[in-house]
């Protein structure tokens, strides 16, 4: 059985050595392949799995958590419910498309965990220059929250996604397992009821 910490097991930290690891030339086999032979319990075809890529876990989670330290936790935590949960991959969509979805709902998770503790105003920096809004307006940090926790989930994915962190429609689609029209659907509305929830 592969360790619980298959990132360390890989003898790789974050973020140096990963990078300098992963810019070095080497045969690269299908993903696909090494996921049939991880499934059958192959533990370096799973390591393999994550070298080929971690890099790009890495940076989706650093884009949504904007912190380096929480990048690479929800990296690791990403790679150790992959492994846990590998049997639950049925091959409809690509690995890496499982793979960022498992990183996408563990950021999301963790954002929600520490929304009344947030240390920075990215969040409300982002939410005040939203398409519409009045940037002179001052925005009450607890009644920001209160908006956004009170967002069905899928209308507060879209919004944290889109109008925080930057991701396109065709992405969050991508990483959410959602169609892109539905991503697109649920912008609107979030914006309006935030908006709603802040002129309250």
């Amino acid at each position: 059985m592969l360790p619980l910490n298959p990132i360390v097991a890989a003898g790789i930290s974050f973020p140096t050595q990963l990078m300098a690891a992963l810019s070095q030339p080497r045969p690269r086999t299908h993903v696909d392949e090494l996921i049939q032979k991880a499934r059958q319990g192959d533990d370096d075809a799973f390591r393999s799995v994550y070298e080929q890529t971690s890099a790009r876990v890495y940076a989706l989670c650093l884009r949504m958590m904007k912190d380096e330290t929480r990048a690479r936790d929800m990296t690791q935590d990403t790679y150790v419910r992959a492994w846990q949960h590998l049997e639950t991959y049925r091959g409809e969509s690509a690995f890496t498309t499982w793979l960022h979805t498992i990183a996408t709902n563990a950021c999301l998770v963790a954002l929600r965990s520490r929304r009344r503790r947030r240390e920075g105003d990215t969040e409300i920096e982002a939410l005040e220059a939203m398409p519409g809004s009045n940037p002179g307006d001052p925005v009450d940090r607890i009644a920001l929250e209160r908006g956004i926790a009170d967002l069905p989930d899928g209308a507060r994915t879209v919004l944290l996604l889109d109008d925080i962190h930057g991701y396109r429609h065709d992405e969050i689609a991508q990483m959410t397992s959602t169609r892109l029209g539905t991503s697109k659907a649920h912008l609107h509305p979030a914006r309006k009821l935030l908006r709603e929830a802040l002129s309250r």
